[in-house]
């Protein structure tokens, strides 16, 4: 019973992640903040575009795309995350809930979660853990880099993120499903991991049976101190575990004085192969490393080109149609992804539902 179990639910796990490929992905969507410019306006979500994944042009001139103003308590973002929804047509962006020019860095008790039919307009909703939860959370200090992942199991989307308390310096993630409006969650947030030394910026993505979850991770010395940071991952064949630890630094800069954060991972349009990107955050870089089975990357670090200074992003496959939409709402696209084979310039006319036709 439980090899035919298993079966099943690779198959179902295998249907929704032929839902994205079965859309015709022509270009990636890249979901940051800024680290230049005014402080007050570098804590909100952006959008640029790219038709190979390399090269990046920034949406609406690098401004917002939706001002932080709107969605959050604080009025600021960090670490934004999108992902396609299960049904291939609808989005979601979870995103920390901190403004560090208002605030500092000394506590955050939430995150902003957004839902979209269109990449286009947005509804979001704000959860505050400590105020939600008060027996459990109410000695709060940070939550960070929220995800989301679908889970095919329960036809539910997961939300996982990193927790602190101010009484433990202990970096631990925690998870909970989100409601069906995705406003907020069924239950009170759970355990879901416990890195050794802690852990910042999860990841979490599906091949072959197996959920690999990447992360910032550290070893310390016999007295608790840092002696070394980088990306590191974990594996399970269940998504909330339980996890195998690997103490293998996967990033090129793990054995140097660089440090590097907000670590994501996507795969290729029509390839085989994934992009394990970083943020080098101390010099404003944006490299990556690649990998045709998620345990193995290229040594050898690879540079983004772009008109941005990105900070802890994302990246989601568009279609030539997205690009479309996103172009007539924001411009900025590449030209590659809004011409024809004939070169006449394409155009998407959106359904009342905001369903391109």
């Amino acid at each position: 019973m439980k090899s035919i179990f298993k079966i099943a639910l690779y198959s179902i796990l295998c249907v929704y992640n032929l839902s994205a490929q079965k859309k015709d992905l022509k270009g990636y969507l890249f979901a940051y903040f800024e680290g230049k410019g005014p402080a007050e306006k570098q804590e909100q979500l952006r959008f640029a575009v790219s038709d190979d994944a390399v090269n990046w042009k920034a949406l609406n001139n690098n401004e917002p795309v939706v001002p932080s103003k709107e969605i959050s308590n604080t009025g600021g973002i960090r670490d934004p995350h999108i992902l396609r929804g299960a049904d291939g047509n609808s989005f979601y962006i979870v995103a920390t809930d901190m403004n560090t020019k208002k605030n500092g860095w000394d506590y955050n008790p939430g995150i902003v979660l957004m839902h979209s039919n269109t990449l286009l307009d947005w509804k979001s909703s704000v959860i505050d853990l400590e105020k939600l939860y008060p027996k459990k959370f109410k000695n709060i200090k940070w939550v960070w880099a929220p995800q989301t992942f679908y889970d095919a199991k329960v036809k539910k989307y997961l939300v996982y993120f990193t927790v602190r308390y101010k009484d433990n310096l202990k970096l631990d993630f925690y998870s909970a499903y989100a409601n069906k409006d995705f406003t907020g969650f069924e239950q009170e947030p759970k355990l879901m991991f416990s890195p050794k030394d802690g852990a910042i910026d999860g990841d979490i993505i599906y091949k072959d049976g197996i959920y690999h979850f990447f992360y910032k991770g550290n070893t310390k010395d016999e007295n608790g101190k840092e002696i070394k940071n980088g990306i590191k991952q974990a594996t399970s064949k269940k998504l909330q575990g339980p996890w195998e630890e690997s103490f293998e630094y996967l990033d090129s800069y793990a054995n140097t004085n660089t440090n590097v954060e907000g670590s994501s991972v996507f795969k290729l349009n029509n390839s085989d192969e994934y992009i394990l990107m970083y943020d080098l955050y101390s010099s404003g870089r944006y490299e990556f490393q690649r990998s045709k089975d998620l345990y193995h990357f290229t040594e050898k670090t690879e540079s983004f080109t772009k008109d941005f200074f990105p900070r802890h992003g994302s990246v989601l496959g568009i279609t030539a149609e997205e690009a479309i939409r996103l172009q007539e709402k924001w411009g900025g696209v590449p030209q590659s992804l809004l011409t024809a084979k004939d070169g006449t310039i394409k155009r998407v006319i959106m359904t009342t539902e905001g369903v391109a036709k």
